[in-house]
């Protein structure tokens, strides 16, 4: 096998960086991939490697050869990329994000409007159970490599002083923000960071917090996008999510839907027994 330590190798904002094969095997053990399995994966990889390659070229190679393995195992490997599939519109990801919050127990709308102290403000998502209600911006990215910034941050906490001081009348009752939330599917700058803790803004990231964050959230609640399903093409999740479907659970339970939406005949088991295999 070739010495890794010199290849260096393109990553989606066009950096190079060394190509480290333990982050590699980090991944795909975090994905649930066992301990041999991520190694032989890793260093089938490295056999491959060329100067210049792309991640999204290591990545593929991975995900098809950690698939062979375990489809669960690949699904959570595939999980940020499924996401970002979500676009490029960001309403599948608010709604996903209303699963998640449904999951927990609340009862949650996406794409409203409420009134502020001075002006009226379109909330991606209003969650709310008891005596809390939680109001939420959405940052969706569909490519993994951008993040949301110091001015998204200032702009979502801008709003949320505008709101915090109203009351809005959301399951019967009228309640007052008890929590304010920015939640992005990929990564803050460390200046949205430092402010957002300086200010009290809560975030949830793809990795942020360490506990809590939006990967834990989608796990904990077991909503696979049905973007994760490696056996429909891309096209056919484009109509896929079109239709409103968001979810794997979602495809389980329109499987009429598929066929009138122009998925294969020939592939509607193999998409079912993804399903099975990798969201329930």
């Amino acid at each position: 096998m070739q010495p890794t330590h010199n290849i260096l190798i393109t990553k989606s904002t066009g950096e190079l960086e060394p190509f480290d094969p333990t982050k590699l095997v980090t991944s795909l053990k975090h994905a649930g991939a066992k301990d041999e399995v991520a190694n032989r994966i890793s260093e089938h990889v490295q056999r491959e490697l060329r100067q210049s390659m792309t991640t999204d070229e290591i990545y593929s190679h991975a995900f098809e050869l950690l698939r062979a393995s375990s489809r669960r195992a690949a699904a959570k490997y595939s999980m940020k990329r499924a996401i970002s599939e979500l676009g490029p519109e960001g309403y599948p990801f608010e709604r996903l994000l209303a699963e998640i919050w449904k999951a927990k127990g609340y009862e949650a709308m996406t794409g409203q409007v409420v009134q502020g102290a001075c002006v009226e403000h379109e909330v991606d998502l209003v969650a709310w159970k008891g005596e809390e209600l939680i109001m939420a911006e959405a940052k969706f990215h569909n490519e993994p490599g951008i993040k949301s910034d110091l001015k998204v941050a200032l702009y979502v906490k801008a709003r949320f002083d505008d709101l915090k001081g109203e009351t809005y009348e959301y399951g019967g009752k009228k309640r007052s923000i008890t929590e304010w939330y920015l939640v992005t599917n990929t990564k803050f700058s460390d200046h949205a960071l430092r402010y957002a803790k300086c200010q009290g803004l809560s975030l949830i990231g793809w990795n942020y917090p360490t506990h809590g964050n939006l990967e834990d959230l989608i796990h904990d609640a077991h909503l696979h996008p049905l973007t994760c399903l490696a056996s429909l093409s891309m096209s056919e999740k484009r109509a896929l999510l079109g239709a409103g479907l968001i979810l794997c659970k979602d495809v389980a339970a329109n499987k009429m839907r598929l066929l009138e939406l122009g998925v294969d005949p020939s592939k509607v088991t193999a998409v079912l027994d993804d399903v099975r295999h990798i969201c329930i």
